[in-house]
């Protein structure tokens, strides 16, 4: 089936923090919405320019700062709304300009673009990830080398477990993940290479994967790329 929309990849950074954001313009009506706008919009202004494009709609995949601190500077300039999940902006009180809540297997639509939500706990206690044709914005649920921290506010290992066998279960394999950060894998690897390449996917008991993803040695969870 033919895309419904462009899909532009947008990669910022402040200090240690490097961040991607997703960019969709729909392609029969010419809206947009971005995914995790972080740090810096001049790209996606640039972008929406050259395209004659109108942004409508911010979708954030968790409250966390680094996912989130564009958006009043968008709201702001466009009057968009912005979507989060109900778990999410209950927990944590995430406000804003025009946010609107969001449940578990929600559509929004853009255009033709039909955008599925999908409420995936385990690094936040509302976390969303995003599925849209061929493509799945994940956040810090899954990334292609593992998923997010759980040993955090709101985090936790065992619905991160269940979250994971959620999307192996519903999700084709030739769909490709988009996270919100990378460490040293390209977003957009599909999900037939994480069932293969991330061990996160490949452990089957849940207690084994608690153990695992909660370790105490674990280092280098913010060397972003």
């Amino acid at each position: 089936m033919e895309a419904t929309y462009y899909l532009y990849t947008i990669k910022t950074n402040f200090m240690q923090f490097h961040n991607y954001a997703y960019l969709g313009i729909d392609k029969s009506s010419k809206s947009a919405f971005v995914v995790d706008p972080s740090w810096d919009i001049s790209q996606i202004l640039e972008i929406l320019d050259k395209h004659e494009a109108k942004l409508g709609k911010v979708l954030l995949t968790h409250s966390h700062l680094d996912h989130t601190n564009m958006v009043t500077k968008l709201v702001r300039k466009f009057n968009l709304d912005v979507y989060m999940s109900e778990e999410e902006i209950e927990y944590y009180k995430y406000n804003c300009i025009n946010l609107k809540r969001i449940h578990d297997l929600e559509v929004i639509s853009v255009g033709k673009t039909k955008i599925k939500c999908l409420v995936t706990p385990g690094h936040t206690k509302g976390s969303t990830c995003y599925w849209s044709g061929d493509n799945l914005f994940t956040g810090d649920t899954i990334f292609i080398e593992g998923c997010g921290i759980c040993n955090i506010q709101g985090g936790s290992s065992e619905e991160m477990y269940h979250s994971i066998h959620r999307l192996k279960n519903i999700i084709p394999l030739d769909i490709g993940v988009y996270s919100g950060h990378s460490f040293g894998e390209e977003p957009g690897k599909d999900m037939n290479y994480l069932n293969k390449k991330n061990i996160y996917f490949q452990i089957d008991d849940i207690n084994h994967f608690v153990k695992y993803r909660d370790r105490k040695n674990f280092k280098g969870i913010f060397n972003f790329k």
